[in-house]
């Protein structure tokens, strides 16, 4: 009984043991039964009991996945398993190793393809994931951009925002990469520690042509001296591939002082930090000087087309806690009527900014539209007039703009330096 137990303990799944069965008269039992009690044929009996081990060892849980069963007697050594005992019967179940190191060599080579990918067009990766680069003997900067799809507007193409945004992108890179970035929005070293910054005061720009969804434009820019007290920066920007001139550009810049939000001079610290950068060349000989117009007081009739309510959101702002000067064109061309915006394209643009604008300001837009005719061409062109101010009173932005019709080739407006 005690052994009984204790087999059960070690191997609860091996069967209960059978009733003994009776003797016969000698006081031995009879061979002719079987473990279950029932007659059995004469030369089966040795048959049934190797089946009955047979059935005992399948039921006897395996030691260490081989197929030596944890018997302690040596009854069992001496019956040969039902399965022949092979080297890969020893073996674990590899499946799982031979899927995990393919699922590895699967990511590696997808890795590999990845690194290995060449555009089909090699100018799609050009200096994308750069901050460009000086050239010219350190005088001039340079960097690529590729238009993306959401720069591009319902003409297919880049609209003026995209490239005015490319034109400020490339100047604080020029400042970076030069060194002279300070803790400011285009900041240098010594004026940051007085609380100085770069505000815009005039822009022009004259686009030839605008880039597609996928072109990619070269971007040159450079700083001059402007006066005693002022800063001048100019762009050009090319196609990458056939380096025909897309948009030039030239401004110019004066310091402002964070805290008093007034005008200052320049240091003469701060002059000898940019001076060695200075490279006196125009991208734009003939500029339009011609003066903008004023808001009459009447301001009913100020305008054709008036656009009221504008408010600066708070993705409008930039470090510096006022508009960027970006924000200010989009304003400008809410009030041009939509006619134009369907049938013509910005073929020049002149900004006269006149104050700052914070978070809090309301304004109005208002534009004007004069049609002229190009006698050379017989083209009908148009150029507008444009006041952005408060709802106050204060003016903010003059510009003026021209307009060309869509689909014809750029005409020369201005005498455009060779560069």
């Amino acid at each position: 009984m005690a052994a009984s137990i204790a087999a059960s303990a070690f191997f609860p799944g091996s069967p209960a043991p059978a009733p003994a069965a009776p003797k016969n008269g000698l006081g031995e039992r009879p061979e002719s039964l079987e473990v279950r009690g029932v007659a059995a044929k004469p030369g089966s009996s040795s048959n049934a009991v190797r089946a009955g081990k047979t059935r005992a060892h399948a039921a006897v849980p395996k030691v260490n996945g081989g197929g030596k069963s944890a018997v302690a007697d040596g009854e069992h050594e001496t019956v040969p398993s039902s399965v022949p005992r092979t080297f890969y019967n020893q073996l674990p179940d590899w499946s799982m190793l031979l899927a995990a190191i393919t699922t590895i060599f699967l990511a590696a080579e997808k890795q590999w393809t990845l690194l290995d990918w060449k555009p089909k067009r090699p100018d799609m990766l050009s200096d994308t994931f750069g901050f460009g680069r000086i050239i010219h003997d350190g005088l001039m900067f340079r960097q690529n951009f590729s238009i993306r799809s959401y720069e591009i507007g319902a003409d297919r193409t880049a609209s003026i925002e995209t490239m005015m945004n490319h034109l400020q992108e490339t100047a604080l890179n020029h400042v970076k990469t030069a060194g002279l970035l300070g803790d400011g929005f285009g900041s240098t070293p010594e004026m940051s520690k007085r609380n100085l910054f770069w505000v815009v005061s005039q822009m022009q720009a004259i686009v030839e042509r605008y880039p597609c969804w996928g072109d990619t434009v070269e971007v040159d820019t450079w700083v001059s001296a402007n006066g005693k007290n002022g800063m001048r920066r100019d762009w050009h920007i090319r196609d990458s591939i056939t380096g025909d001139t897309i948009l030039k550009a030239t401004s110019k810049w004066v310091m402002m002082n964070k805290l008093t939000r007034k005008l200052a001079r320049i240091p003469d610290e701060v002059r000898t930090e940019i001076e060695p950068y200075f490279f006196e060349r125009s991208a734009i000989l003939d500029e339009d000087n011609r003066k903008l117009p004023k808001l009459p007081e009447d301001k009913s009739t100020a305008a054709n087309y008036v656009r009221t309510g504008l408010t600066p959101r708070w993705a409008d702002l930039d470090i510096n806690q006022h508009v960027n000067n970006v924000k200010y064109i989009a304003w400008i061309l809410e009030s041009a009527p939509i006619s134009i915006l369907e049938n013509h394209e910005l073929a020049s643009i002149v900004l006269d900014y006149k104050r700052e604008c914070g978070r809090d300001s309301v304004l109005q837009s208002h534009t004007t539209v004069h049609t002229d005719c190009n006698s050379e061409s017989g083209e009908t062109t148009l150029h507008c007039e444009h006041v952005l101010s408060l709802e106050s009173g204060p003016t903010m932005v003059k510009a003026r703009t021209m307009w060309r019709p869509k689909g014809i080739k750029a005409q020369e407006t201005v005498v455009l330096s060779s560069l």
